[in-house]
Protein backbone atom coordinates (compact mmCIF):
# COMPACT_ATOMS: atom_id res chain seq x y z
CA UNK A 1 0.00 0.00 0.00
CA UNK A 2 1.10 3.53 -0.72
CA UNK A 3 -0.13 4.78 2.65
CA UNK A 4 1.25 4.20 6.13
CA UNK A 5 -0.05 0.77 7.27
CA UNK A 6 -0.01 1.94 10.88
CA UNK A 7 -2.41 4.79 10.22
CA UNK A 8 -6.06 4.77 9.22
CA UNK A 9 -6.41 4.12 5.48
CA UNK A 10 -6.76 7.23 3.35
CA UNK A 11 -9.44 7.29 0.68
CA UNK A 12 -9.37 9.96 -2.01
CA UNK A 13 -12.95 10.84 -3.04
CA UNK A 14 -13.29 12.57 -6.41
CA UNK A 15 -16.11 15.04 -5.93
CA UNK A 16 -17.88 16.52 -2.91
CA UNK A 17 -21.19 17.55 -4.44
CA UNK A 18 -24.70 16.09 -4.12
CA UNK A 19 -23.75 12.87 -5.93
CA UNK A 20 -20.97 12.16 -3.42
CA UNK A 21 -22.81 12.99 -0.18
CA UNK A 22 -23.89 9.42 0.57
CA UNK A 23 -20.41 7.94 0.27
CA UNK A 24 -18.83 10.73 2.29
CA UNK A 25 -21.44 10.24 5.01
CA UNK A 26 -20.74 6.50 5.02
CA UNK A 27 -16.99 7.09 5.25
CA UNK A 28 -17.41 9.49 8.15
CA UNK A 29 -19.76 7.12 9.99
CA UNK A 30 -17.28 4.26 9.78
CA UNK A 31 -14.62 6.15 11.68
CA UNK A 32 -11.88 3.76 10.55
CA UNK A 33 -10.57 5.72 7.58
CA UNK A 34 -9.68 9.22 6.45
CA UNK A 35 -11.61 10.63 3.51
CA UNK A 36 -9.90 13.30 1.41
CA UNK A 37 -12.51 15.02 -0.74
CA UNK A 38 -11.70 16.87 -3.97
CA UNK A 39 -14.00 19.43 -5.60
CA UNK A 40 -13.54 22.62 -7.58
CA UNK A 41 -16.33 24.33 -5.59
CA UNK A 42 -14.99 25.63 -2.26
CA UNK A 43 -18.59 25.56 -0.95
CA UNK A 44 -19.20 21.94 -1.96
CA UNK A 45 -21.83 20.39 0.30
CA UNK A 46 -19.73 17.32 1.05
CA UNK A 47 -16.60 19.11 2.29
CA UNK A 48 -17.73 19.26 5.96
CA UNK A 49 -18.04 15.45 5.93
CA UNK A 50 -14.45 14.88 4.82
CA UNK A 51 -11.35 14.53 6.95
CA UNK A 52 -9.48 16.74 4.52
CA UNK A 53 -10.56 18.80 1.54
CA UNK A 54 -8.76 19.91 -1.62
CA UNK A 55 -10.22 22.66 -3.79
CA UNK A 56 -9.34 21.45 -7.27
CA UNK A 57 -11.17 19.90 -10.18
CA UNK A 58 -11.93 16.19 -9.92
CA UNK A 59 -11.30 16.14 -13.69
CA UNK A 60 -7.71 17.46 -13.43
CA UNK A 61 -5.83 14.17 -13.73
CA UNK A 62 -2.35 15.60 -13.16
CA UNK A 63 -3.45 17.40 -10.00
CA UNK A 64 -5.28 14.30 -8.73
CA UNK A 65 -2.16 12.22 -9.34
CA UNK A 66 0.04 14.68 -7.45
CA UNK A 67 -2.38 14.89 -4.55
CA UNK A 68 -2.78 11.11 -4.31
CA UNK A 69 0.98 10.67 -4.13
CA UNK A 70 1.56 13.56 -1.74
CA UNK A 71 -1.09 12.26 0.68
CA UNK A 72 -0.04 8.63 0.15
CA UNK A 73 -3.61 7.49 -0.29
CA UNK A 74 -4.65 3.86 -0.09
CA UNK A 75 -7.54 4.04 -2.51
CA UNK A 76 -9.38 6.33 -4.94
CA UNK A 77 -13.10 6.39 -5.66
CA UNK A 78 -15.37 8.38 -7.99
CA UNK A 79 -18.97 8.00 -6.79
CA UNK A 80 -21.75 9.50 -8.87
CA UNK A 81 -19.59 11.08 -11.60
CA UNK A 82 -18.46 9.45 -14.84
CA UNK A 83 -15.36 11.17 -16.15
CA UNK A 84 -13.35 10.90 -12.89
CA UNK A 85 -14.01 7.11 -12.97
CA UNK A 86 -11.35 6.80 -15.66
CA UNK A 87 -9.02 9.16 -13.81
CA UNK A 88 -9.34 7.14 -10.61
CA UNK A 89 -8.59 3.90 -12.46
CA UNK A 90 -5.52 5.30 -14.23
CA UNK A 91 -4.03 7.01 -11.17
CA UNK A 92 -4.60 3.91 -9.04
CA UNK A 93 -2.95 1.74 -11.69
CA UNK A 94 0.09 4.02 -11.94
CA UNK A 95 0.45 4.04 -8.15
CA UNK A 96 -0.04 0.30 -7.79
CA UNK A 97 -3.13 0.76 -5.63
CA UNK A 98 -5.99 -1.74 -5.46
CA UNK A 99 -8.93 -0.63 -7.56
CA UNK A 100 -12.17 -2.29 -8.68
CA UNK A 101 -11.56 -1.59 -12.39
CA UNK A 102 -8.46 -1.23 -14.54
CA UNK A 103 -7.62 1.63 -16.88
CA UNK A 104 -9.04 -0.15 -19.94
CA UNK A 105 -12.42 -0.66 -18.29
CA UNK A 106 -12.29 2.91 -17.02
CA UNK A 107 -11.88 4.14 -20.60
CA UNK A 108 -14.84 2.03 -21.78
CA UNK A 109 -17.03 3.13 -18.89
CA UNK A 110 -16.51 6.83 -19.63
CA UNK A 111 -17.25 6.72 -23.37
CA UNK A 112 -20.73 5.93 -24.64
CA UNK A 113 -19.28 5.32 -28.11
CA UNK A 114 -16.80 2.72 -26.86
CA UNK A 115 -19.51 1.15 -24.72
CA UNK A 116 -21.65 0.57 -27.78
CA UNK A 117 -18.76 -1.09 -29.60
CA UNK A 118 -18.27 -3.43 -26.63
CA UNK A 119 -22.01 -4.13 -26.41
CA UNK A 120 -22.20 -4.94 -30.12
CA UNK A 121 -19.26 -7.34 -29.86
CA UNK A 122 -20.86 -9.11 -26.88
CA UNK A 123 -24.40 -9.19 -28.30
CA UNK A 124 -25.81 -6.90 -25.61
CA UNK A 125 -29.07 -5.20 -26.69
CA UNK A 126 -28.42 -1.47 -26.90
CA UNK A 127 -29.70 1.65 -28.61
CA UNK A 128 -28.68 1.61 -32.26
CA UNK A 129 -26.53 4.35 -33.77
CA UNK A 130 -27.79 6.27 -36.78
CA UNK A 131 -25.52 7.42 -39.59
CA UNK A 132 -25.42 11.22 -39.53
CA UNK A 133 -24.53 11.23 -43.21
CA UNK A 134 -27.70 9.47 -44.31
CA UNK A 135 -30.26 11.53 -46.17
CA UNK A 136 -33.56 11.61 -44.40
CA UNK A 137 -32.24 10.79 -40.93
CA UNK A 138 -35.23 9.28 -39.12
CA UNK A 139 -36.88 11.26 -36.38
CA UNK A 140 -37.55 11.16 -33.56
CA UNK A 141 -33.98 10.39 -32.57
CA UNK A 142 -31.63 11.21 -29.69
CA UNK A 143 -28.47 13.30 -30.03
CA UNK A 144 -25.88 13.21 -27.27
CA UNK A 145 -22.28 13.94 -26.36
CA UNK A 146 -20.59 10.54 -25.90
CA UNK A 147 -18.44 11.59 -22.95
CA UNK A 148 -20.82 13.62 -20.78
CA UNK A 149 -23.42 12.79 -18.15
CA UNK A 150 -26.33 14.51 -16.47
CA UNK A 151 -28.07 15.31 -19.79
CA UNK A 152 -25.32 17.70 -20.90
CA UNK A 153 -25.51 17.87 -24.67
CA UNK A 154 -28.54 15.57 -24.77
CA UNK A 155 -31.52 16.41 -27.01
CA UNK A 156 -34.61 14.57 -28.15
CA UNK A 157 -35.01 15.55 -31.83
CA UNK A 158 -38.65 15.42 -32.87
CA UNK A 159 -38.45 17.03 -36.32
CA UNK A 160 -35.75 17.37 -39.01
CA UNK A 161 -35.52 21.10 -38.37
CA UNK A 162 -34.31 20.49 -34.79
CA UNK A 163 -31.37 18.29 -35.78
CA UNK A 164 -28.85 21.00 -36.62
CA UNK A 165 -29.22 22.80 -33.31
CA UNK A 166 -29.06 19.48 -31.41
CA UNK A 167 -25.81 18.55 -33.15
CA UNK A 168 -24.31 21.94 -32.33
CA UNK A 169 -25.26 21.60 -28.66
CA UNK A 170 -23.84 18.07 -28.36
CA UNK A 171 -20.63 19.05 -30.15
CA UNK A 172 -20.16 22.06 -27.88
CA UNK A 173 -20.52 19.87 -24.77
CA UNK A 174 -18.47 16.95 -26.08
CA UNK A 175 -14.91 16.71 -24.76
CA UNK A 176 -13.71 15.15 -28.01
CA UNK A 177 -16.00 16.98 -30.42
CA UNK A 178 -17.66 13.69 -31.34
CA UNK A 179 -21.45 13.31 -31.36
CA UNK A 180 -23.74 10.29 -31.16
CA UNK A 181 -27.11 10.07 -32.89
CA UNK A 182 -29.22 7.17 -31.63
CA UNK A 183 -32.57 5.68 -32.34
CA UNK A 184 -35.24 6.62 -29.83
CA UNK A 185 -36.25 3.54 -27.85
CA UNK A 186 -39.81 4.02 -26.66
CA UNK A 187 -40.68 2.55 -23.28
CA UNK A 188 -40.30 3.03 -19.54
CA UNK A 189 -36.87 3.49 -17.99
CA UNK A 190 -35.39 1.31 -15.25
CA UNK A 191 -32.08 1.34 -13.43
CA UNK A 192 -30.24 -1.74 -12.20
CA UNK A 193 -27.97 -0.98 -9.25
CA UNK A 194 -25.57 -3.83 -8.61
CA UNK A 195 -22.19 -4.81 -7.27
CA UNK A 196 -19.69 -7.28 -8.70
CA UNK A 197 -17.59 -9.48 -6.43
CA UNK A 198 -14.83 -11.61 -8.02
CA UNK A 199 -16.67 -11.47 -11.32
CA UNK A 200 -20.06 -12.38 -9.87
CA UNK A 201 -22.75 -9.86 -10.78
CA UNK A 202 -25.04 -9.26 -7.80
CA UNK A 203 -28.14 -7.20 -8.65
CA UNK A 204 -29.53 -5.21 -5.74
CA UNK A 205 -32.27 -2.69 -6.57
CA UNK A 206 -34.12 -2.34 -9.87
CA UNK A 207 -35.85 1.04 -9.80
CA UNK A 208 -38.30 2.78 -12.08
CA UNK A 209 -36.81 6.03 -13.35
CA UNK A 210 -39.54 8.66 -13.71
CA UNK A 211 -38.32 11.40 -16.03
CA UNK A 212 -39.25 14.92 -17.06
CA UNK A 213 -40.73 15.93 -20.39
CA UNK A 214 -38.64 17.81 -23.00
CA UNK A 215 -36.82 20.14 -22.95
CA UNK A 216 -35.59 18.38 -19.79
CA UNK A 217 -35.43 15.09 -21.71
CA UNK A 218 -33.87 12.30 -19.65
CA UNK A 219 -33.78 14.21 -16.34
CA UNK A 220 -34.93 11.98 -13.48
CA UNK A 221 -37.67 13.38 -11.28
CA UNK A 222 -37.90 10.26 -9.11
CA UNK A 223 -36.48 6.77 -8.56
CA UNK A 224 -39.02 4.27 -7.24
CA UNK A 225 -38.50 0.75 -5.84
CA UNK A 226 -39.62 -1.93 -6.42
CA UNK A 227 -40.12 -1.66 -10.15
CA UNK A 228 -43.57 -2.16 -11.62
CA UNK A 229 -42.02 -4.26 -14.39
CA UNK A 230 -40.65 -7.78 -14.68
CA UNK A 231 -37.01 -7.35 -13.66
CA UNK A 232 -35.67 -10.62 -15.05
CA UNK A 233 -34.82 -9.24 -18.49
CA UNK A 234 -33.30 -5.95 -17.28
CA UNK A 235 -31.12 -7.75 -14.74
CA UNK A 236 -29.85 -10.19 -17.36
CA UNK A 237 -29.13 -7.39 -19.84
CA UNK A 238 -27.38 -5.30 -17.17
CA UNK A 239 -25.22 -8.26 -16.13
CA UNK A 240 -24.21 -8.85 -19.76
CA UNK A 241 -23.45 -5.16 -20.29
CA UNK A 242 -21.31 -4.93 -17.16
CA UNK A 243 -19.40 -8.04 -18.20
CA UNK A 244 -18.87 -6.63 -21.71
CA UNK A 245 -17.07 -3.63 -20.19
CA UNK A 246 -14.87 -5.86 -18.03
CA UNK A 247 -16.28 -4.82 -14.66
CA UNK A 248 -15.50 -7.65 -12.24
CA UNK A 249 -15.42 -5.75 -8.94
CA UNK A 250 -17.31 -2.90 -7.36
CA UNK A 251 -20.57 -1.08 -7.97
CA UNK A 252 -22.31 -0.55 -11.30
CA UNK A 253 -25.27 1.48 -12.46
CA UNK A 254 -27.08 0.46 -15.64
CA UNK A 255 -29.86 2.46 -17.29
CA UNK A 256 -32.22 0.61 -19.61
CA UNK A 257 -35.39 1.26 -21.56
CA UNK A 258 -38.00 -1.43 -21.85
CA UNK A 259 -38.64 -1.34 -25.57
CA UNK A 260 -41.28 -3.22 -27.59
CA UNK A 261 -38.87 -6.13 -28.11
CA UNK A 262 -37.35 -6.26 -24.64
CA UNK A 263 -34.86 -4.36 -22.47
CA UNK A 264 -32.34 -2.13 -24.23
CA UNK A 265 -29.20 -0.91 -22.45
CA UNK A 266 -28.74 2.84 -22.70
CA UNK A 267 -25.53 3.15 -20.67
CA UNK A 268 -23.47 1.60 -17.90
CA UNK A 269 -21.52 3.43 -15.20
CA UNK A 270 -18.80 1.60 -13.27
CA UNK A 271 -19.65 3.52 -10.12
CA UNK A 272 -22.46 4.36 -7.73
CA UNK A 273 -25.48 6.09 -9.23
CA UNK A 274 -25.46 9.86 -8.87
CA UNK A 275 -29.09 10.17 -7.76
CA UNK A 276 -28.72 8.79 -4.21
CA UNK A 277 -29.21 5.26 -5.56
CA UNK A 278 -26.96 3.76 -2.89
CA UNK A 279 -28.98 5.37 -0.10
CA UNK A 280 -32.20 4.08 -1.66
CA UNK A 281 -30.63 0.61 -1.78
CA UNK A 282 -29.84 0.72 1.92
CA UNK A 283 -33.35 1.95 2.76
CA UNK A 284 -34.90 -0.82 0.63
CA UNK A 285 -32.64 -3.79 1.30
CA UNK A 286 -30.47 -2.84 4.24
CA UNK A 287 -27.38 -3.26 2.03
CA UNK A 288 -24.71 -0.62 2.55
CA UNK A 289 -23.87 -0.01 -1.11
CA UNK A 290 -21.78 3.04 -0.21
CA UNK A 291 -19.78 0.81 2.12
CA UNK A 292 -19.30 -1.72 -0.66
CA UNK A 293 -17.92 1.01 -2.91
CA UNK A 294 -15.50 2.10 -0.19
CA UNK A 295 -14.34 -1.46 0.36
CA UNK A 296 -13.86 -2.01 -3.38
CA UNK A 297 -11.75 1.15 -3.66
CA UNK A 298 -9.54 -0.04 -0.81
CA UNK A 299 -9.21 -3.58 -2.16
CA UNK A 300 -11.22 -5.13 0.64
CA UNK A 301 -13.57 -8.07 -0.01
CA UNK A 302 -17.17 -6.96 0.19
CA UNK A 303 -18.84 -10.33 0.51
CA UNK A 304 -19.78 -9.81 4.15
CA UNK A 305 -22.29 -7.17 3.07
CA UNK A 306 -23.97 -9.43 0.54
CA UNK A 307 -25.38 -12.14 2.74
CA UNK A 308 -28.80 -12.85 1.21
CA UNK A 309 -30.06 -9.27 0.97
CA UNK A 310 -33.80 -9.11 1.60
CA UNK A 311 -36.22 -6.18 1.65
CA UNK A 312 -36.39 -4.21 4.87
CA UNK A 313 -39.12 -1.92 3.48
CA UNK A 314 -42.09 -2.49 1.22
CA UNK A 315 -41.19 0.46 -0.97
CA UNK A 316 -38.66 3.26 -1.26
CA UNK A 317 -38.51 6.40 -3.39
CA UNK A 318 -36.21 9.30 -4.17
CA UNK A 319 -38.03 12.44 -5.34
CA UNK A 320 -35.94 15.35 -6.61
CA UNK A 321 -36.75 18.96 -5.81
CA UNK A 322 -37.25 21.24 -8.80
CA UNK A 323 -37.20 24.94 -7.86
CA UNK A 324 -38.55 27.89 -9.82
CA UNK A 325 -35.85 29.79 -11.77
CA UNK A 326 -34.28 32.91 -10.30
CA UNK A 327 -31.90 33.91 -7.52
CA UNK A 328 -32.48 31.84 -4.41
CA UNK A 329 -33.31 33.94 -1.36
CA UNK A 330 -34.32 31.29 1.18
CA UNK A 331 -35.53 27.71 1.57
CA UNK A 332 -38.39 26.97 3.94
CA UNK A 333 -40.39 23.98 5.05
CA UNK A 334 -37.42 21.63 5.35
CA UNK A 335 -38.11 20.75 8.99
CA UNK A 336 -41.75 19.97 8.22
CA UNK A 337 -40.74 17.85 5.25
CA UNK A 338 -38.15 16.01 7.34
CA UNK A 339 -40.78 15.27 9.98
CA UNK A 340 -43.22 13.77 7.46
CA UNK A 341 -44.20 10.13 7.82
CA UNK A 342 -41.71 7.73 6.26
CA UNK A 343 -39.16 10.38 5.29
CA UNK A 344 -35.56 9.29 5.88
CA UNK A 345 -33.96 12.59 4.94
CA UNK A 346 -34.32 15.80 2.97
CA UNK A 347 -31.28 17.21 1.20
CA UNK A 348 -30.97 20.73 -0.16
CA UNK A 349 -28.21 21.26 -2.73
CA UNK A 350 -28.43 25.03 -3.15
CA UNK A 351 -27.72 28.03 -0.95
CA UNK A 352 -29.07 31.58 -0.83
CA UNK A 353 -27.47 33.62 -3.58
CA UNK A 354 -27.33 30.74 -6.06
CA UNK A 355 -28.95 31.37 -9.42
CA UNK A 356 -31.45 28.62 -10.23
CA UNK A 357 -31.91 27.77 -13.89
CA UNK A 358 -35.01 26.32 -15.54
CA UNK A 359 -34.96 22.53 -15.50
CA UNK A 360 -32.91 21.29 -18.45
CA UNK A 361 -30.48 18.78 -16.93
CA UNK A 362 -29.77 16.96 -13.69
CA UNK A 363 -27.62 19.74 -12.27
CA UNK A 364 -30.67 22.05 -12.27
CA UNK A 365 -32.34 20.06 -9.51
CA UNK A 366 -32.08 21.67 -6.08
CA UNK A 367 -32.43 18.77 -3.66
CA UNK A 368 -33.99 15.41 -2.96
CA UNK A 369 -36.18 13.49 -0.52
CA UNK A 370 -35.82 9.80 0.44
CA UNK A 371 -38.88 8.07 1.86
CA UNK A 372 -39.99 4.52 2.57
CA UNK A 373 -43.42 2.96 2.96
CA UNK A 374 -45.33 -0.32 3.10
CA UNK A 375 -45.37 -0.32 -0.72
CA UNK A 376 -43.90 1.57 -3.64
CA UNK A 377 -46.87 3.86 -4.15
CA UNK A 378 -47.00 4.79 -0.46
CA UNK A 379 -43.26 5.52 -0.50
CA UNK A 380 -43.60 7.68 -3.61
CA UNK A 381 -46.58 9.55 -2.18
CA UNK A 382 -44.73 10.23 1.09
CA UNK A 383 -41.68 11.52 -0.77
CA UNK A 384 -43.81 13.75 -3.00
CA UNK A 385 -45.75 15.13 -0.04
CA UNK A 386 -42.51 16.02 1.71
CA UNK A 387 -41.11 17.55 -1.48
CA UNK A 388 -44.22 19.73 -1.77
CA UNK A 389 -43.60 21.04 1.74
CA UNK A 390 -40.21 22.47 0.73
CA UNK A 391 -40.50 26.06 -0.49
CA UNK A 392 -37.82 27.80 -2.56
CA UNK A 393 -38.19 31.56 -2.34
CA UNK A 394 -36.56 33.15 -5.35
CA UNK A 395 -36.16 36.54 -6.96
CA UNK A 396 -37.34 35.75 -10.48
CA UNK A 397 -36.11 39.10 -11.83
CA UNK A 398 -32.51 38.65 -10.65
CA UNK A 399 -29.92 38.17 -13.41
Amino acid sequence: MAGDPRARPRLLVLGAGPAQLGLLEAARARGDLEAIAVDRDPRAAGFPLATERAVLSSEDEDAIDRLARARRVDGIVSPGADWPVGIAARVAQRMGLPHPIDARTGALATSKARQREAFAAAGVPHAGLLDQGDAGLPVPCVVKAPDRQGQRGLTLVRSPGELGRALELARAESRSGAVLVEELVDGPEVTVNAVSVAGRFVPLTVTDRLTAEPPAFGVALAHVWPSLHDTTGPVAAAGAAVAALGVREGPSYTQLRLGPYGPVVMEVAARLGGGHDAELCEAALGVDLNGLAIDAALGRPGTRLLQAPAPVAGGAAIVFLVPPPGMLRAVGGVDAAQASEGVRWVRIYRRPGDVLAPLRRGADRAGAVLATGPGREEALERARRAADAVRFRVDADAP
